[in-house]
C-alpha cells in the first residue's frame, strides 16, 4: 500500500508532465523536412537521333522566337522522312478551334494570337489585380521531390500530388502556370498521359469564369479552365492553389507522353489566368517554408531533385555565390557579360542578359559565345541538315564558363555540351550550346547539369555552385 507521501509525489509528477506536454502560446513552430525517395528512370536508353533538333525547336516555340529557316527546313525534312505531317511548324491545338500562326519569311517575329502569350521579352497579355487565396501548410517546412530524366534528358519530371492524384510534371522556372492534362481533353489527347480528374478530388473548387491560354509563336500551345485544389510537392503543401486544367493541347504536348503538364516557377506576373492572375505554387508556399527558397539539383543521366524551403550544402562544392535577379520581365534573369572557353582568356559581351530556365533543355546563348566556343572544337560545323552546330561525337569538348551576375563564372563541363547523336551510327553529335536570335539568353538544363542552383524568392537572388 503506497503511503500518502508517495501518492502526492506521483500526483505532482503527473501534473508536471502534463504541463510540459501543453505547448505555450508563443512556442516556435517546429521546422520540418520532407523527402521523396528517388527512383531511376527504367526507360533511359540514351538520346535518340534528332533529339537536338527537337529540343532547339521546342525552345524557340516556348519563347515565341521565330525559327531560323535552316531549323524549319530540318524539321520539315525529318517530318517528311517519318511520314508525320501532323507535326509541322503549325502545331495547332487539338480539341478546339485551330490556331494557325506560322513563321513568316525573312525571320520576322511571328505574332501569337491567343491571350496570355509570352515572348522572350517577358511581355504578357493578362488582366486582373487580385488572386484567389491559397494557403500553405501550417508551420514552417521544407519539401523535396525527385527529378527523373525522361529519355535523352529532354526534361526533368517530378511527381506532384493534386487533390490526392499523383501526376508526373515538368518543373519550369521559365513560366508561371501550373497546368495539367485533364479529363476535359478528348480521349485521343489523353492517350499515354495521366490526366487530372477534378471530380475525384474532395478539395477541388471551380474558379467560375476563369480561363487560361498559353500560345507560342508558331501556333502551338494549351488552354482550358481553372479550379483550385490542394497541391503537395514532396511534402510542401498549398491549399487552394490555382490548377489550370487543359481542355485543348497541341500535338507536340500530346506526343510528349512522359509529361502531364507544367509547374511554373518563374514570377507570378507571367501567369496567364484571366480575368484574375494567379500566384505560382512557390509564391503561395513561401510563407510556410523554413526558408523562402527552392533549389534545383539536376544531374546528367541520373535522378536529381527539387527541394523547397532548404539548401542542402552536401549537394555542391564550396559555397553558393549569389547574384541579383532582375524581376522586371518575370524571369529569374541576371546579367551575363563575360564568358571563357576552356583555359582561354575571358571575353566580354556588352549588355548580356540571361535567364535560368529548368524548362529548356539546351543552353541558348549569344552568337559570339557560340562562335568562339565551337571555333575550339575540331570538325564543328553549322549543320543545315539538322538546324544547329554539330561535331564529331568523339571530340574532346572544352569547358565553357559564363558570367552570372558579375560575381560568379558558372562552368559548364564540356562533356555536358555533347548533347545527342544526329545519325544512327553515332558519329556526329548535336551541340548542347546553340545560338539564339534574342537579347535574352536562355541557360537551360545543359547548365544545370554542371551547377547546383538556388532560387531565393525572399530577396530575389540566384545562388550557384558546382555540383558535389
Amino acid at each position: 500500500m503506497p503511503s500518502i507521501v508517495q501518492l502526492q509525489a506521483l500526483l505532482l509528477l503527473a501534473l508536471v508532465s502534463f504541463a510540459l506536454a501543453v505547448p505555450t502560446r508563443n512556442a516556435p513552430i517546429q521546422k520540418r523536412s520532407f523527402k521523396v525517395e528517388r527512383v531511376a528512370n527504367p526507360n533511359f536508353k540514351g538520346r535518340s537521333v534528332g533529339a537536338g533538333t527537337r529540343a532547339l525547336i521546342k525552345a524557340h516555340r516556348k519563347y515565341s522566337i521565330p525559327l531560323p529557316q535552316g531549323l524549319v527546313d530540318a524539321m520539315n525534312a525529318a517530318n517528311a522522312a517519318n511520314a508525320a505531317p501532323a507535326a509541322t511548324v503549325a502545331d495547332a491545338l487539338s480539341n478546339s478551334a485551330s490556331v494557325q500562326v506560322g513563321v513568316p519569311a525573312g525571320g520576322q517575329k511571328a505574332k501569337a494570337k491567343a491571350s496570355g502569350t509570352r515572348s522572350a521579352t517577358g511581355s504578357l497579355s493578362t488582366g486582373g489585380a487580385s488572386s484567389s487565396k491559397a494557403n500553405g501548410t501550417a508551420g514552417k517546412g521544407t519539401g523535396i521531390v525527385t527529378a527523373t530524366p525522361e529519355q535523352g534528358d529532354v526534361e526533368y519530371l517530378s511527381p506532384v500530388n493534386i487533390g490526392g492524384q499523383t501526376i508526373n510534371m515538368d518543373f519550369d522556372t521559365g513560366s508561371s502556370d501550373l497546368w495539367v492534362f485533364s479529363t476535359g481533353l478528348n480521349r485521343a489527347s489523353q492517350a499515354g498521359h495521366t490526366p487530372y480528374d477534378a471530380t475525384k478530388s474532395t478539395t477541388s473548387k471551380v474558379m467560375t469564369g476563369a480561363s487560361w491560354s498559353i500560345s507560342y509563336g508558331d501556333g502551338s500551345g494549351a488552354k482550358g479552365t481553372v479550379v483550385t485544389d490542394t497541391v503537395n510537392i514532396g511534402g510542401a503543401s498549398v491549399d487552394n492553389q490555382a490548377v489550370e486544367m487543359a481542355t485543348a493541347v497541341s500535338q507536340s504536348f500530346v506526343a510528349d507522353a512522359n509529361s502531364n503538364g507544367l509547374v511554373g516557377l518563374a514570377y507570378s506576373k507571367l501567369n496567364t489566368v484571366k480575368p484574375t492572375q494567379q500566384k505560382t505554387f512557390f509564391d503561395n508556399a513561401m510563407p510556410s517554408l523554413a526558408m523562402p527558397v527552392f533549389t534545383a539539383d539536376l544531374r546528367k543521366n541520373a535522378v536529381g531533385s527539387y527541394e523547397f524551403g532548404n539548401i542542402d550544402s552536401t549537394k555542391f562544392n564550396g559555397s553558393l555565390t549569389w547574384a541579383n535577379v532582375n524581376t522586371t520581365q518575370g524571369f529569374w534573369q541576371f546579367s551575363s557579360n563575360k564568358f571563357q572557353v576552356g583555359t582561354g582568356a575571358p571575353m566580354t559581351i556588352q549588355g548580356g542578359q540571361a535567364i535560368a530556365d529548368t524548362g529548356t533543355t539546351l543552353m541558348l546563348a549569344n552568337a559570339a559565345i557560340v562562335n568562339a566556343y565551337y571555333s575550339q572544337v575540331n570538325g564543328a560545323v553549322n549543320n543545315a541538315t539538322v538546324g544547329g552546330v554539330t561535331f564529331p561525337c568523339n571530340s574532346m569538348l572544352p569547358d565553357l564558363a559564363v558570367d552570372v551576375g558579375g560575381s560568379y563564372m558558372a562552368t559548364v563541363r564540356g562533356s555536358d555540351i555533347n548533347f545527342a547523336p544526329v545519325d544512327a551510327a553515332g558519329t556526329t553529335c548535336f551541340g548542347g550550346v546553340q545560338a539564339i536570335a534574342s537579347n535574352l539568353q536562355i541557360y537551360g538544363d545543359i547548365m544545370f547539369k554542371s551547377q547546383f542552383v538556388a532560387f531565393n524568392g525572399g530577396n530575389n537572388s540566384l545562388g550557384m555552385a558546382p555540383h558535389q
